[in-house]
């Protein structure tokens, strides 16, 4: 029997349950803040419950997603900057969902470290519950678990997945997507959560700092932002601007541009007997990605299925539709909108031509 003295304690293992009570109690609040129509108790319970009746569907269903922020948490690890990344890990889930059309409803997230520090979890669940009231999508449970021995100390992952309803009648893409349509592309916000393995080995060929000034970048309040700031650019989240034009019919088929760019997601919405021409350079570059091609050397049909080239949706719409929606864009510019390709016959060659690539290096 061992002595008191000898005992072995699941803290002494790494593992400290008193911290993860803490953060438990630093969320509660927080996510309170996302609870919308449907959502049934709070956090604390073994499964979260929603009732779907309280909403209005006639004829709904449900979709769901799942996805992760990927290699991204190495930079903000780097930096301590954790509420950028909740955004980020909000953004993808739902814009996966708006690409079948669907509203998001609830989202559950799961949050992986090798030591756990209430502080900084709790700014992550921040991030997270601010995209969930941005989209009005309840955060309605999670799991926050420490494994040392799995992550080195200072290292962590996040996912989540969010359930989210379509009328059967607006579900994406549409039956009616054919030759003649017309691609209109949504900008990106930055890179948004792909390619941040061949980001990272850039930066450390090049012997770069996440500290020092992004000197392609415009100064905001008389200085430069950092690299890693830029890099922590939140995804772009499009449910505020996109989902109306969904729920009105007006959106034929979605594509959200992620890991494998454009010429990887596009063919993901087409029918078969349609191929699309995407014309390079018709939309305004990232600072950020001129700036690494020009910096590394990457070549531009690595670029291409690596990054998003500057758009984060393309949206495939009738050309009367077309000409309606580049016409109500807000004098602002706040929500741009391109007119970036158009669908035709295919010729039994690549489902996505990307017109003008090898100028990339060069917009």
């Amino acid at each position: 029997m061992t002595s008191q003295s000898n005992a072995v304690t699941y803290r002494e293992a790494g593992v400290n349950v008193d911290a993860a009570e803490h953060l438990v109690e630093l969320i509660k609040p927080i996510v309170q803040r996302t609870h919308r129509p449907g959502v049934m108790g709070g956090i604390g319970g073994f499964a979260g419950l929603f009732d779907l009746k309280a909403l209005s569907y006639r004829d709904p269903l449900l979709a769901s997603t799942c996805d992760g922020v990927g290699t991204k948490v190495k930079i903000a690890a780097a930096v301590n900057q954790m509420h950028e990344i909740g955004l980020d890990l909000v953004a993808l889930n739902v814009n996966d969902l708006l690409c079948v059309g669907a509203e998001p409803l609830f989202m559950l997230d799961y949050y992986a470290t090798g030591h756990l520090r209430p502080q900084l979890g709790a700014a992550l669940i921040a991030g997270i519950a601010e995209g969930c009231r941005q989209v009005n999508c309840a955060l309605l449970g999670g799991e926050s678990s420490e494994m040392p021995g799995i992550y080195d100390e200072d290292d962590f992952d996040v996912a989540a997945f969010v359930v989210g309803a379509v009328e059967r009648e607006h579900c994406l893409p549409q039956p009616t997507v054919c030759a003649g349509d017309v691609l209109l592309g949504v900008p990106a916000s930055g890179l948004h959560s792909n390619g941040f393995s061949l980001v990272r080995r850039v930066m450390a060929d090049h012997h770069l700092s996440y500290d020092q000034p992004a000197h392609f970048m415009d100064s905001v309040g008389g200085s430069k932002p950092t690299l890693g700031q830029v890099l922590l650019t939140p995804t772009q989240n499009y449910a505020p601007t996109l989902l109306p034009w969904i729920q009105a019919g007006r959106i034929k088929a979605l594509a959200n541009i992620t890991g494998g760019g454009i010429e990887g997601n596009l063919p993901r919405v087409l029918p078969a007997g349609v191929e699309a021409v995407v014309q390079v350079g018709s939309w305004p570059q990232l600072p950020i990605l001129r700036w690494l091609l020009q910096t590394s050397g990457i070549e531009d049909a690595e670029a291409a299925r690596t990054f998003n080239l500057g758009l984060g949706m393309i949206m495939v719409v009738s050309p009367e539709q077309a000409e309606s929606l580049l016409a109500e864009q807000p004098a602002d510019g706040s929500a741009p909108l391109y007119r970036v390709g158009h669908l035709q016959a295919a010729s039994g060659g690549k489902v996505v031509h990307l017109q003008g690539l090898d100028q990339l290096s060069m917009l």
